[in-house]
């Protein structure tokens, strides 16, 4: 049994089954991925995926405890990568940091430049995704924590902490009418063509599921992961957008204009996630602590201790 070997499983699972996918993120071919499963499975003796017509399209049930042990050791991996850094760079060291772009491009900057200038001996990493992307990286070892918006599926393996609320605003082209009407109404937004966010990124799904709940049908004209595309699209005339208002900057969103949305749609909740077990190093908590002040290293210490007092 390798360690590359359930690398593979956690990676498959990550990519949504998709063998081709796995095989593209860990640099290697798709026959040699399939090959060491098998050779896992014939090693275990029972199957950890169920297959239909040579597709992976699930886990078995010994295959979900398989994952489990799997991203367990995999991140106990990354701990003692971690520990060999505070050993021997004591004042140095590498950070992996998972965001969603709209967080990256224009809510961590400050915080970034903060930290940077304070830990010159760190080489910080940003790896972008959608929230639940963003989250696997963290249950896989492959990130030291997370930042990004709440998740459609819940993480029970991992530490979740709510860092701070951005609230929801509608942009517009310049001099459409939405932006000027008396009183903004959810039947006004819902009656224009719409360039929305994908469904995983930025809580979208939380203001989709306000339309659904008031029975209004939405005219999605395009859907995109970045808030800049959007911005592109909507200052061409093609639909409104709901967006962070963090993301609209009047200077240099020429063309489009902004209108408050809070009472309409929740706020998008930014959570920290990391694993309880995670070997987390001083200025680790320092940047948390740039990003959400309330968040000290005793506070996610506790977090961390308290899960693993349930698991046990």
């Amino acid at each position: 049994m390798k360690l590359q070997q359930l690398r593979y499983v956690v990676e498959i699972v990550r990519q949504g089954n998709h063998l081709s996918a796995a095989a593209e993120a860990l640099n290697t071919s798709q026959p040699g991925v399939s090959r060491q499963i098998q050779l896992l499975e014939q090693e275990l003796g029972f199957d950890i995926f169920v297959r239909t017509r040579n597709r992976i399209v699930d886990l078995t049930e010994p295959g979900r405890r398989v994952l489990e042990i799997a991203q367990r050791m995999l991140g106990d991996m990354s701990a003692l990568r971690s520990l060999k850094e505070e050993i021997s760079m004591p004042r140095g060291g590498t950070l992996t940091v998972g965001v969603t772009h709209t967080l990256a491009r224009y809510v961590l900057p400050p915080a970034v430049e903060k930290f940077l200038n304070a830990h010159p001996d760190v080489h910080l990493i940003l790896r972008r995704g959608d929230p639940e992307e963003i989250c696997k990286m963290v249950e896989a070892g492959e990130a030291d924590f997370s930042i990004g918006a709440q998740t459609m599926n819940q993480f029970p393996e991992l530490v979740t902490l709510p860092c701070f609320e951005l609230p929801r605003s509608i942009i517009a082209k310049t001099g459409h009418p939405i932006l000027d009407a008396p009183e903004l109404t959810l039947a006004d937004v819902a009656a224009q063509r719409m360039i929305a966010y994908d469904t995983h990124y930025s809580g979208q799904w939380q203001v989709m599921n306000v339309f659904g709940h008031a029975r209004l049908p939405v005219n999605v004209v395009l859907s995109a992961i970045d808030g800049d595309v959007c911005k592109s699209y909507v200052a061409m005339g093609l639909g409104v957008a709901i967006m962070t208002a963090v993301a609209y900057d009047p200077e240099r969103d020429i063309g489009i204009g902004m209108r408050d949305a809070s009472k309409l749609f929740p706020p998008s909740i930014i959570n920290l996630t990391l694993k309880p077990n995670g070997n987390m190093r001083p200025y680790m908590f320092d940047f948390i602590a740039l990003v959400a002040p309330q968040l000290t290293p005793k506070v996610v210490k506790t977090a961390m201790k308290s899960r693993l007092a349930r698991a046990a």
